[in-house]
């Protein structure tokens, strides 16, 4: 018999490797989602009237996060409720769940699309674009929201997966999208190979077709039994109220979550328009680099959510304390690793996008990366609690801390530094890295209090 103590580093050994086995996949999958964006962003920087279309994708990006919050709530719901469901080996409930889910997905990406599209106008408007970075925005919004339900499927079968402990399908498949993507905005942007130059429209279709394509693959896949636990059926099933409203009661506090946190954001954009429209362009470029820096930490998150409600669901709270803390060390020494290259490669960076690093553009944008950098450590740490909650359904308590830490200082905290006290751009753009530095306190207090598990348990 093994002595106590290895015993215990055996078991601890065994959820980093479980941890890091599940997150690899997320982790490639969410860099090919950002890469979509990057590809976007590059060859539109090539276009003759770049600096107007990069400021209309970096309002229009906003706008597209935005209305992805209730897609982000109901995922949210889905994987908590998979999850547990899948740890408890209920597979009629899997099964049901995710016929469900599916339906749910697809009208919510129909409304969206119609939302949207009346919306948008008014929405740029109210960011504070010009009529040229209005128009810029919308001939890239518009081709993009008509394809939601694409997109949004193919999030959800990622986070399906995600909740039965598959990952490497969702990755695979997303190899292709990008691939296709790559192809069909080298020929639709910059009109390539005898096709037309359709710009910043050309961007959004090629995106769609390659969401489009995906997603039918996914569907066919699964419709063969690729991952265990999920089978696609064809048919569309009556709509469970009763299990909508236990998803919606999950999820719901997570979409406003994302609400209130793009709305820091959308605050940022409103408050740097006031400054110069040059900084929205470099705050639309940054994004697309926060984004990719930001994926390990977060896929870390996804996987430690994945396996705090499968722990939970099968009655074993430890297992889930041992997730969070092995997600606790990965996700920030990787986040520090990347701060450093951040910090330390930021021209090389904005050079990639085919900006001068020495414009006027250029300059904003690397001193919004290096803020960005400065605060990555501790991102990683902040996003680890915020996966934990949702893992365990404890949106509620999620969202009660970001409410607090967005409203209560973060935003206030922009308008201080970056009018009051006269920082500009500098000042707008720090309140953000310093926000994570509050949060990794309040989540590292409520992980202690156990208050999370007790909630996860009830949950199930």
């Amino acid at each position: 018999m093994r002595p106590p103590s290895l015993a215990v580093v055996d078991e601890e050994l065994a959820v980093y490797r479980r941890l890091l086995d599940l997150a690899w996949p997320i982790i490639g999958l969410n860099v090919l989602q950002v890469l979509a964006l990057a590809v976007d962003t590059a060859m539109v920087g090539r276009l003759s009237h770049a600096e107007v279309a990069l400021t209309g994708m970096g309002f229009a990006s906003q706008l597209v996060f935005l209305l992805m919050v209730a897609m982000i709530g109901l995922t949210v719901g889905t994987v908590a409720s998979v999850a547990r469901a899948h740890g408890a080996l209920e597979t009629d409930r899997v099964d049901h769940i995710f016929h469900q889910s599916v339906q749910l997905t697809v009208l919510l990406g129909i409304a969206v699309a119609i939302i949207g599209n009346l919306a948008a106008p008014s929405l740029l408007a109210m960011l504070g674009a010009n009529s040229a970075s209005a128009a810029a925005g919308l001939a890239y919004l518009r081709p993009l929201l008509l394809g939601t339900v694409f997109n949004y499927l193919n999030i959800l079968f990622a986070a399906l997966m995600r909740g039965v402990g598959n990952t490497r399908l969702a990755f695979l498949v997303a190899l292709v999208m990008n691939g296709l993507n790559l192809v069909f905005n080298y020929v639709l942007i910059l009109g390539n190979w005898g096709f037309p130059s359709l710009g910043l429209a050309g961007a959004a279709i090629g995106t769609v077709l390659s969401q489009a394509i995906a997603a039918g693959l996914m569907w066919a896949l699964l419709s063969r039994g690729a991952v265990p636990g999920l089978l696609a059926t064809p048919g569309w099933r009556p709509l469970d109220g009763t299990l909508a409203r236990e998803l919606a009661r999950i999820g719901w506090p997570a979409a406003l979550d994302m609400v209130i946190f793009n709305a820091a954001f959308l605050t940022i954009i409103g408050m740097l328009a006031r400054v110069d429209q040059a900084a929205v362009a470099a705050h639309g470029l940054g994004l697309r680099v926060q984004a990719l820096a930001f994926v390990p930490g977060m896929s870390i998150s996804q996987a430690t959510g994945a396996l705090v409600g499968q722990a939970l669901g099968a009655g074993r709270p430890d297992d889930a304390r041992r997730a969070v803390r092995a997600s606790i060390v990965l996700a920030t020494a990787v986040m520090s690793v990347l701060a450093l290259m951040l910090v330390q490669l930021d021209a090389t960076i904005v050079s990639l996008f085919d900006v001068d690093p020495t414009s006027n553009l250029g300059q904003y944008a690397i001193m919004w990366l290096r803020l960005l950098g400065y605060g990555m450590p501790l991102v990683g740490t902040a996003i680890t609690f915020s996966g934990m909650l949702q893992g365990a359904g404890a949106t509620a308590l999620s969202l009660r801390i970001n409410t607090f830490v967005t409203l209560g200082f973060q935003i206030p905290a922009s308008a201080v530094f970056g009018f009051v006290l006269g920082w500009g751009a500098w000042g707008i753009w720090a309140a953000f890295p310093l926000s994570f530095v509050l949060r990794s306190a309040i989540g590292l207090w409520v992980y202690r209090s156990g208050t999370w598990a007790k909630v996860g348990a009830r949950a199930a």
